[in-house]
Parts: C-alpha cells; structure tokens; sequence
C-alpha cells in the first residue's frame, strides 16, 4: 500500500461511519465500502469527484472576488448579448465570472433591501453558498436562527442532517449551492408568506441563472410551490420531477430562462420533526432519482 498521511485512515473512517449514521437516518439498508479484498483500505474517498462531468478551472483567491463592485456600488451583472447562432450569452463562462456575478447580485441585493417590505427578524443576510458551477442546486425556505447569527444557508440541526443527506449521495456541501427562497429570517422561524416570496423570488431566479444547475432540489412546500407555480400539498409535490421555470410561475419569470428538472422533497426540519422510517424512505427515494438523473453512482 502506498504511503499516506497519518491521519488518512482515521478520515476515512469517519466519512465511513458517517456515510453508516446517513443511511441509518435515512431508512437506508446499505453503506459503500472502500476497500480490497483483504478489507483493508486503499483509497481515501472524495466525495466530490463523483460530480464527475463538469470540469472546473483554477479559482481566483476569494478575499479578492467583489471588492471593485463593492467599492463603487455599480451593479456590474452581465447584460446579455447574441452569439454568433443568435443564442443568448450571459457572458458567464468561467468559474471566476460566475463567482462575480454572484456577488455582484448579493451587493445589489443587499442595496435593494426587498426584505424591508415584510417583518423580519435579521441581523444577517444569508445570501447563499456553494460551487458556482454546480450540476446540483438546493433550495430551502427561509434562515432560522442559527444561519441568520452565522450568515451561513443550513448550519444548525436541518443543515447538519443535509450534509448528511449530500454525503449520502456521494457528494460534499463544496460540490453542490445551497440558497433559500428567503435570505433573511422571518420572526419565530415561520414559514415564508407568498407575498415574502414574490419580494424575494428575482434575487433567487438570478442566482439559479448564474450557477445554472442541471437539477434543483427544493426542500419545504414555500420553495416547491414557488418554483412549480402552485399551491399543492408537500405530499402532492415530492417524488415527481417538474421543470422549472414552471408554465405559469407565481412571481414572473425572464423570457428565455432555460429548463431546469426539479425534485421537491421534504424539510430537513421537518424530517426532524416527524422521524418516521415513511418520511425518511421518502427523502431518500427522491436522493436517489436526483443521483439517478446525475449519474452518480448508487
């Protein structure tokens, strides 16, 4: 066996008994193993090379993304201009471009303040995260206590139990972007109103634009009916593709917007909540269609 840091084999065993803790959570009978025939292991396993198709090029340093924009306040997001095949081109191309038309749309964002026309209860936006190039997009409802003191998308218990939910499937919180409908946090952590989600809805459709994601996992009812255009039940929803931008939207949507496939499943909060091996068997069957879709292996 080639030689290896120290620690290699202790990392691989708690991403393997993580891996066992998320199957288990899920009502899932199974864990990967790596390993040879001997059972000794020969690999360390990074979840975020099962992304596979999408290549990624060098990455600028981070503390350097935006300063200009937010030294002069512009609102520098791409205009769309026409190839050569008369397509339309956002001019987002690279990883870098990306990254600044992303914080580009969270300075405006932060400027245009929709959140001040409905109660909140913020002291942090929580703009979003993610790799900018990610095939696979989730999208939650509203911050809650924890992701409003932090400024991060999914960091307390619901978040813990999604890192859990994106290892499981073979994937890293790095390889994936994480958003919610809302980007600050409703007083009592309520759920989002349709009015809150009108105000708040073209701040998420550009950020769906830019990262252009090949699958969007929406997870609670105010983020599946907003990106299905309804008002049906969780229940009615979860376990059946849809598309978005859906044929009559809630909040109107730009011509020209691309297809995206859409799977809405519970809450992690409300797994939480109501821990049934149903709901749990639930989840993971609507995991596993998105892997299936992907490509990522089972």
């Amino acid at each position: 066996m080639a030689d290896r840091p120290a620690d290699g084999g202790e990392r691989l065993r708690r991403l393997v008994q993580q891996h066992a803790e998320t199957s288990a959570l899920l009502g899932v009978g199974f864990v990967p193993c790596y390993g040879d025939a001997g059972g000794s292991v020969v690999a360390e396993v990074k979840p975020v090379d099962a992304l596979g198709a999408r290549a990624r090029a060098d990455r600028p340093e981070e503390s350097g993304l935006g300063e200009e924009i937010v030294r002069d306040g512009s609102d520098p997001l791409p205009d769309q201009r026409s190839t050569s095949d008369g397509s339309a081109s956002d001019g987002l191309t690279s990883v870098g471009s990306k990254f600044e038309a992303l914080e580009a749309l969270r300075v405006r964002y932060a400027a245009d303040e929709p959140h001040a026309g409905f109660e909140t209860a913020h002291t942090s936006i929580v703009f979003g995260e993610g790799d900018p190039e990610a095939r696979l997009m989730f999208v939650g409802e509203a911050p809650g206590a924890d992701e409003d003191r932090v400024g991060r998308p999914f960091v307390g218990k619901s978040g813990q139990l999604l890192d859990k939910m994106i290892v499981a499937m073979g994937l890293s919180r790095e390889s994936v972007y994480i958003a919610n409908v809302l980007k600050t946090r409703p007083p009592g952590n309520r759920t989002p109103t349709i009015e809150e989600a009108r105000l708040c809805a073209p701040y998420l459709y550009e950020q769906i634009r830019i990262v252009g994601p090949e699958v969007i996992v929406t997870l609670g009812k105010s983020a599946g009916q907003l990106l299905l255009g309804n008002s049906s039940s969780m229940g009615a929803m979860r376990g059946t593709w849809a598309a978005f931008p859906p044929s009559a939207p809630l909040v109107p949507v730009d011509a020209g917007f691309p297809s995206i496939a859409v799977m809405p499943t519970y809450h992690p909060a409300y797994l939480l909540r109501s821990y049934t091996a149903d709901n749990r068997a639930a989840v993971w069957s609507d995991l596993k269609q998105v892997m299936d879709r992907l490509g990522l292996p089972g």
